[in-house]
């Protein structure tokens, strides 16, 4: 299986990803870990440069921390993704949050700096990794005014069961992590997308599992498993389409 989204820059891994990294060997074919801010542009590629090519990375900036974001930092790390472009499988994770930022003003910004982002992912022909909580509406909508109807965008995590006709139309990938165990919504969401549209994730460390002191990679399992029951296929069947979605997206060889 592959993880298609998780954050091995934080703190939790600090110290333990060797080790974990030879038991996540064991069981996954790649990670794919996502930076989300300002401060940890550096240590993701380290983590790449040291673990490649069973992880891979992805570079954006996350919507929930807008406030501490000005235009200096979107040009930073706009220039950094440039300059590293051969060692990234994606932007991301980028977009709206309107469940963390209730702000009217905020939210503008967000989708200023969403947009940018968007035109860099265009301009590096680069895969997009879309946060959109509580704003997968008005996320689709700059998607669409920017172009990019059937180009390679992955809703990471979504929630939003009345947004999927307009993603499953504009051809986009949809991500399900470990939640599904617990959620109703995205149980009805894994049984209505394509099954050659979805990819599997963790958002790891986050979602621990029992007996686990916080989230890992390996979790996909838990959402492969829930995927099946709800499509009524086997767990082989979505690990072997998933992960050919996942190579797919991320072009990874």
């Amino acid at each position: 299986m592959i993880d298609s989204h998780c954050h091995l820059e934080q703190k939790d891994y600090e110290g333990k990803l060797d080790d974990f990294i030879k038991k996540w060997k064991s069981q996954l074919k790649f990670i794919i870990s996502s930076c989300a801010h300002k401060k940890e542009l550096d240590k993701t590629l380290e983590i790449y440069q040291k673990y490649k090519p069973f992880v891979r990375i992805c570079i954006g900036l996350h919507p929930e921390f807008i406030k501490e974001t000005n235009e200096n930092d979107i040009e930073r790390t706009i220039e950094f993704i440039k300059k590293h472009r051969k060692d990234i499988v994606a932007i991301g994770e980028v977009g709206l949050d309107y469940h963390l930022v209730k702000e009217p003003e905020w939210q503008e910004k967000q989708k200023e700096m969403f947009i940018q982002f968007i035109k860099l992912a265009k301009e590096l022909d680069l895969p997009l990794v879309v946060h959109s909580w509580d704003a997968t509406g008005d996320a689709i909508k700059i998607l669409e005014l920017e172009g990019m109807n059937g180009k390679k965008v992955l809703f990471h995590l979504l929630q939003d069961k009345n947004c999927l006709s307009k993603i499953i139309e504009n051809g986009w990938f949809i991500s399900i992590g470990p939640g599904i165990a617990r959620s109703k919504t995205i149980k009805k969401i894994a049984r209505d997308v394509p099954l050659n549209k979805i990819l599997l994730e963790t958002d790891s460390p986050w979602f621990k599992q029992e007996n686990q002191e916080f989230g890992e990679p390996i979790n996909v399992k838990v959402a492969c498993e829930k995927i099946a029951e709800v499509r009524h296929l086997s767990s082989q069947e979505v690990e072997k389409q998933t992960d050919l979605n996942a190579k797919e997206f991320f072009n990874l060889k």
